[in-house]
């Protein structure tokens, strides 16, 4: 059976392809919507000093829970989309798989809870708790495969696109290292909100592209 049997196959048995890149898509505008919407309006969050992983805790922590499961689910509906899309070309296996980890890692991530800090939600300490639980510890590993892959991910998929496309999504990935990175620990809640946008914005793209590119 050949590819393009097997990618028919794939598109009439179920989702098609293209619904499933549009899912993919939609990932991070939810994941950073629904986080900024919380951020600006549960009483007492500062966005200054607290990132958005804390939303999770307190009595409507629930929504972040769902924000990262769901967005993760939609991530690994587009991995399928990619899988299927990118068959047999450039970046076929990896960019696939980048985009997989990327879901399992924000499940991972919405699943376990980081732990009280930050002066969030009140009562918790200013700073960083001095002893760290293992859910917590669990949220960071999943955080880090989340926005790691995805990062990598633009250099995987750079060659898949001409001259433009291939320095756009190098300059994301050093965009977003250099962003996650900088030593300031005090923007480091409002940094992490730039360098998901950055990375998220990047996957959104491609993935339209990517449904574009198949049209023609």
């Amino acid at each position: 059976m050949t590819s393009t049997t097997l990618t028919q196959a794939g598109t009439t048995r179920g989702v098609s392809t293209a619904t499933l890149l549009t899912v993919g898509a939609a990932a991070g505008p939810l994941f950073l919507g629904l986080g900024l919407a919380q951020a600006f309006t549960r009483d007492g969050f500062d966005l200054g000093r607290q990132p958005l992983s804390l939303l999770a805790l307190g009595e409507h922590g629930w929504i972040q829970i769902a924000n990262f499961v769901v967005s993760g689910l939609l991530a690994l509906a587009g991995a399928v989309g990619f899988r299927r899309a990118l068959r047999g070309g450039p970046a076929a296996t990896w960019g696939p798989a980048l985009v997989a980890v990327l879901g399992v890692g924000l499940i991972v991530a919405g699943v376990l809870r980081a732990d009280p800090s930050m002066g969030w939600p009140a009562g918790a300490p200013e700073g960083n708790p001095e002893t760290m639980s293992w859910h917590s510890y669990g949220h960071g590993v999943g955080a880090m495969l989340s926005f790691g892959s995805l990062t990598v991910a633009c250099l995987v998929f750079a060659r898949r696109f001409g001259r433009v496309g291939a320095l756009a999504s190098v300059l994301v990935a050093l965009a977003t290292v250099a962003v996650m990175a900088w030593p300031d620990q005090d923007s480091v809640s409002v940094r992490m909100v730039l360098g998901s946008a950055l990375v998220f914005g990047w996957l959104t793209a491609v993935s339209l592209h990517t449904i574009t590119e198949r049209k023609h």
